[in-house]
């Protein structure tokens, strides 16, 4: 399945068949976020959820992808990641885009 943030795919004449999203909501356990609070103290990069929201792109990606190939799809365009805060040291990311079947 080809993936684009953009509107069209370069050499394709593409049918619309809707929108497809995919989502998930992770956390961090307690002694992430115990570690995480201290390192706001001094700066740097919060390793751990780096690692939370690299596996939450995964997840929303393949649950849209899913969408997708039940409607048959060849391709997903116009893509987009949305993020926001569930409560303090969770987060929801929800990928999104228009699936298409290529007309040849």
């Amino acid at each position: 399945m080809l993936l684009v943030n953009t509107e069209t795919i370069s050499g394709k004449k593409l049918e619309t068949l809707g929108l497809v999203k995919g989502s998930t909501i992770q956390s961090k356990h307690i002694g992430k976020d115990l570690a995480a609070g201290f390192k706001t103290i001094v700066g740097g990069e919060l390793k751990g959820y780096t690692e939370m929201m690299d596996e939450a792109r995964r997840i929303a990606t393949e649950r849209m992808v899913a969408e997708a190939e039940i409607l048959g799809a060849d391709a997903v365009v116009c893509i987009r990641f949305a993020t926001s805060a569930i409560m303090q040291g969770a987060a929801e990311v929800i990928a999104y885009g228009t699936a298409v079947r290529y007309l040849d």
